[in-house]
């Protein structure tokens, strides 16, 4: 199979590698990809706003399966597009990428369906989302509407922090995406993320990580669009997951079909575990970054026949196996970030740290200038490492962040520390 691989992340590098590794795979095409992704498979210069010429690209290329791997050309309509087109592509229609373009379509999907989540109100102008902040007190969530880079969200500890979080978004700190806000109640528990495949009807189960979202060690500081991550999630037991499945998953694939777009893709489901049990916060749709670098190396089966199964509407009875280990990312990023990233410094050393043996470098923010690596985004490397407890695979995967060469560099030192605590 001929494929083309949409997205050029940390999450892309980490589809390219297993990708790759595929023996049904005879071209792997990245567009536009990174320097990592160039070693093993080939970058290409596409506009991907502009469908048609994906279009006439994957025609002259003789594209067997598009991987669209962002969320912001799915809910474009790429998907769309491509499979008017006759090209088979793996990712959910525009409508049915609504579960994540739109938290208020999500939280009234879960109303029909019954599908257990926090109490909401949905606001289009700052002063009924600030008296409805007023009647509620705080802690309370407020929630951008729209695609926001993962940074749309503030968990507001006091009413004064949520009614600035509300301007914020009615000011233009998050562009079209803050038009509209939810404002959710406060969730206690652990946050887990979970992962299916679907097709439209089926969902496989696939695996449950853990990521990090605030940018300081002990979850301090702003929000940012992930600082680590590891897999899977001690807390989500094989009992959780079938209650998860029952409860969430199901009523939301059903009650998709019932709207007239059915969900094809991976769905990434971001949930609460409260005492009461899982509830859902958010949905995703596609693999999460950086969830995804510590999901791709754990998967012992073939990436390609999946992907291409789901997109052909044929899951059916398919199975997804998993390493025993644990895989922990730690997520380097350039100073300013989330801020005002400062590009341009140059990074050295990767040669040594992708040699140790259960490491992995995955490049999320990189370009090269004059044949030397450099940071060229906000979260600009994936350490990542496996080991039999989440102890080990982060010891190595700090280990590894020690040996690359990057003074300018900064990440949190601490991830994976809820897990390491329950091992302890």
């Amino acid at each position: 199979m001929r494929v083309l691989l949409i997205g050029g992340g940390g999450r892309e590098h980490a589809l390219a590698a297993k990708l790759a590794a595929s023996p049904l795979l005879t071209a792997l095409i990245c567009a536009p990809g990174n320097p990592g992704t160039a070693a093993i498979a080939t970058n290409a210069v596409l506009d991907v706003a502009n469908h048609s010429a994906v279009i006439d690209f994957c025609r002259i290329q003789s594209i067997d399966l598009v991987v669209i791997g962002p969320e912001a050309p799915l809910v474009a309509g790429l998907a769309d597009d491509l499979a008017a087109a006759g090209i088979a592509v793996f990712g959910p229609t525009a409508e049915a990428a609504r579960l994540e373009g739109s938290k208020a379509f999500t939280k009234e999907l879960c109303d029909r369906q019954g599908i257990p989540t926090a109490a909401y109100g949905r606001f289009n102008n700052a002063p009924k989302a600030k008296a409805y902040v007023r009647q509620q007190g705080a802690p309370i969530v407020i929630k951008a509407d729209g695609l926001a880079g993962g940074k749309g969200v503030t968990v507001a500890m006091t009413v004064e922090e949520a009614l600035a979080a509300i301007d914020d978004c009615f000011e233009g700190a998050f562009g079209d995406a803050g038009a509209e806000v939810v404002v959710e109640a406060f969730l206690e528990g652990e946050e887990v993320s979970f992962f299916c495949l679907c097709d439209g009807r089926t969902a496989l189960p696939l695996t449950s990580a853990q990521d990090h979202k605030r940018v300081g060690d002990g979850d301090t500081g702003p929000n940012t669009g992930g600082m680590g991550a590891y897999s899977p999630a001690p807390i989500f037991n094989a009992a959780m997951q079938a209650r998860v499945m029952e409860e969430i998953i199901a009523p939301t694939l059903s009650g998709m079909a019932a709207m007239g777009c059915p969900f094809t893709g991976v769905l990434y489901a971001g949930l609460m575990v409260t005492d009461e049990g899982p509830k859902l916060i958010e949905y995703n749709v596609r693999f999460g970054d950086p969830e995804c670098q510590v999901i791709m190396p754990r998967l012992r089966d073939d990436l390609l026949p999946l992907l291409k199964a789901a997109a052909e509407g044929a899951l059916g009875d398919a199975t997804a196996r998993w390493t025993d280990d644990t895989a922990l990312t730690v997520v380097m990023c350039a100073p300013g970030y989330p801020a005002a990233p400062e590009k341009g410094s140059v990074i050295g050393g990767l040669d040594k740290t992708g040699a140790m043996d259960g490491v992995t470098i995955f490049h999320a923010g990189t370009a090269t200038r004059n044949g030397e690596l450099v940071a060229h985004g906000g979260r600009v490397l994936n350490v990542t490492a496996t080991g039999s407890t989440v102890s080990e695979a982060q010891a190595l995967a700090y280990q590894a962040v020690e040996a690359i060469d990057w003074p300018d560099g900064f990440c949190r030192s601490d991830i994976g520390w809820r897990a390491i605590e329950r091992e302890r």
